[in-house]
Order: structure tokens, then C-alpha cells, then sequence
């Protein structure tokens, strides 16, 4: 299938925000810097909508075929994850380091990424994670199992929710027009039981209805680049702006239209050329190329560093800044690259191989990266 380069370039932007969010925190850096790379909850959903989009297309060259497209979808997520989950087990009894770094405020959002001690629960929650599930339970059943551990891995608990829905609808043979409807009733029914049920059985952004408008956008947009159904993309970015805004922070109207922005830029690179170009470039496309393990990786080797240099530059701002600030950018991204390289390319490729052997059609890689 054809590459949407502009959307592999977006996957990049998208990482990097991410880990420049986990990043900024712990620095002793202003508010005005710190603030606009506090919306990693965003990137997410522009991820979902992306994510919509690939799946679609990877479980119509499967022909909705459970088996190959599920081989491909296990060698390109767990291989990654399986290493860094590993790496977040091992630094998760290591106590908080933030006595030693009196710049970061008691309800600073260092505190929510650095890991708070053994959890009570770990052996389910750790079974939660590999069987990703954790995205399921709410906090009556299972308190906050959705970001424990590897936190950045919530998404992905909602990835495998979307990817076995999609399949079992697809499978209906249901058209493109109903399964985009199906997920924005099951946004619509998320929403109810968020604002109706009592706190502790509301669930987690990682529950698929949580976030199923995002990947109904993103099916639309399949369709959009297959077929140009620009009206019907309209009414469907319509729907999730309503759904989104439903949830009563303004700043969800932000990853549907940057989606649309971006899409566009795909679609007419020559009128847009002043986002397609950047997103085009050689290093946007490797980025992108890598942003899977860009990704994961950030939160554990950021964690790391931390611990590491609280040791050696105690109660020292600044100092911790000048090795935190470019440490905290390129050691996530080298390990990432290595682990593109060693880990995640030659898994996807065995994958693709035994998707194949296990279906008598073709398979091939969808157009953006997933």
C-alpha cells in the first residue's frame, strides 16, 4: 500500500512530544516552558486516531482475518513492549529520588511519572499487563493497574481493545459507514456511564469507550484517503469534536483537528506544503520510523537517568539540568533507534513472514506506521 509520509512524520512529532512532556518536570525549567509539554494525554489521542486509520487498512489487506492480522499485530506491539515492561518491573521498588531534588514541587508532575513504591497487587497487575488488559478494570477492582509499572503501555491496553473489536465487527462484513458508527455509540455509551456510574467504577482513559470517537475518526479517514469521502469525513470529525467537548475540557477539540490538519497536508501536500514538507523530511520520517520505541522507552530510561544523577549532583539544579535536559532526549532516542534496529524491525519482519505462511493471501504493510 501506498505510504502516507505525512503521517509517519506525524508519529515522530507525536513521540517526541511525549517523552519531551516526561522529560520537562523534572528540570528546575519555568512554567512557560513546562506547560505546553504537559498534554501528553493529547498526542495519545491523535495516536488513536492514526491508529484507526492503519488498523483499518492492515485488517483489509488481512480480508478480516483473524489469524494473520493478530500475528501481526503481536510481533509489532510485544516484542518492544515485553523489554521495556521488563525494565519498568526492575525500576519500580527503587524509592522516589525526590529528596534529593527540592526544585520539584510536593504536587509537581514529576510525582506522577517517577513509580511510588511495590504496588499490593502486583502479580495481577503485572498479568493485567501482558495479557493487556489493564486498561479493563476500574478502581473499585483494581486501583490505577492502568498506569502501573510502564505507564506510557495504558495506550496500548486500548490499542489491543480496538484492534479485537474492529476484527469481530469487520468480520460481519459490516460497511465502513456502520463500523464508524458502531465506535461512536460505543463512545456515546462510555460517556453515559462516566457521567452516571459512582467514582470508583468509572474507568480509566486506557477503556476503549473512553476513547472510541478517536478511532472512528480515523476508520473515517481511511476512507477519506481511499475514496476522497471528504462529507462524510465532516460529519464524523463533527461527532468526535461533540463527544469530545462532552467530556468537558476544551483542549479534546485540539487532537481531532491537528489530525485534520496533518491529513490534509497528506492528502493536498502542494497547497499545504508548509506542514507536509516538515512532516516529509528525512529525520521527521526516521523519527517517525522509530517512535514506537521512542515511546516506550523514554519513561523507563528517563527514570534511570534520574536516579542516577540524584546521586551524583544531590540538591543542584542547575547542574542536574545541564546533564538532565540533553541526556533526557538522546539516550531515549539511541536505545529506541537500537531497539528498532535489533528488536522491533526483525520481529515485524518474522511476522509479516508468518502471516503470510498462514494465509493464502498477500499481506501487506498499511500506509503510516502503527
Amino acid at each position: 500500500m501506498k505510504r502516507l509520509e505525512c503521517l509517519d512524520g506525524l508519529r515522530g512529532v507525536l513521540a517526541v512530544y511525549v517523552m519531551l512532556g516526561h522529560m520537562a518536570p523534572f528540570a528546575a525549567l519555568p512554567a512557560w516552558i513546562v506547560s505546553p509539554l504537559a498534554h501528553g494525554g493529547a498526542a495519545v489521542d491523535v495516536f488513536f486516531i492514526l491508529s484507526g486509520l492503519v488498523i483499518f487498512r492492515s485488517l483489509e489487506s488481512c480480508r478480516f482475518q483473524a489469524r494473520p492480522f493478530l500475528i501481526l499485530r503481536t510481533t509489532r506491539i510485544f516484542p518492544v513492549f515485553l523489554a521495556m515492561l521488563a525494565a519498568a518491573i526492575v525500576l519500580q521498588p527503587l524509592p522516589p529520588p525526590f529528596a534529593a531534588m527540592p526544585w520539584i514541587a510536593p504536587d509537581g508532575l514529576a510525582h506522577d511519572i517517577l513509580p511510588q513504591g511495590w504496588p499490593a497487587n502486583w502479580a495481577v497487575e503485572i498479568a493485567a499487563h501482558l495479557t493487556m488488559t489493564h486498561g479493563l478494570f476500574p478502581n473499585a477492582l483494581l486501583p490505577d493497574a492502568w498506569n502501573s509499572f510502564l505507564a506510557a503501555a495504558w495506550s496500548l491496553s486500548t490499542e489491543w481493545q480496538f484492534y479485537v473489536l474492529a476484527l469481530l465487527l469487520g468480520r460481519t462484513r459490516m460497511s465502513v459507514e456502520r463500523l464508524v458508527t458502531a465506535f461512536l455509540l460505543l463512545a456515546v455509551a462510555g460517556l453515559a456511564w462516566d457521567m452516571s456510574a459512582p467514582e470508583a467504577w468509572r474507568f480509566s482513559r486506557a477503556f476503549l469507550p473512553n476513547k472510541a470517537q478517536y478511532f472512528a475518526l480515523g476508520i473515517a479517514s481511511a476512507a477519506w484517503t481511499a475514496r476522497r469521502s471528504l462529507r462524510s469525513y465532516v460529519v464524523v470529525l463533527g461527532a468526535t469534536l461533540l463527544l469530545s467537548a462532552a467530556h468537558g475540557n476544551v483542549g479534546k477539540l485540539v487532537p481531532p483537528l491537528i489530525w485534520t490538519l496533518c491529513l490534509a497536508a497528506q492528502l493536498q501536500p502542494v497547497r499545504l506544503a508548509l506542514i507536509a514538507v516538515p512532516l516529509r523530511s528525512r529525520i521527521m520520517q526516521w523519527l517517525g520510523a522509530i517512535s514506537y520505541p521512542v515511546y516506550l522507552a523514554n519513561e523507563p530510561i528517563q527514570k534511570a537517568l534520574a536516579y542516577a544523577l540524584v546521586c551524583v549532583v544531590p540538591g543542584h539544579p542547575v547542574t542536574f539540568d545541564v546533564v538532565w535536559l540533553p541526556a533526557a532526549i538522546a539516550l531515549p532516542i539511541g536505545a529506541a533507534a537500537l531497539l528498532h534496529r535489533y528488536v522491533e524491525t526483525p520481529a515485524h519482519q518474522w511476522g509479516r513472514a508468518l502471516a503470510r505462511r498462514s494465509s493464502s493471501l498477500g499481506v501487506t504493510t498499511a500506509g503510516a506506521r502503527s
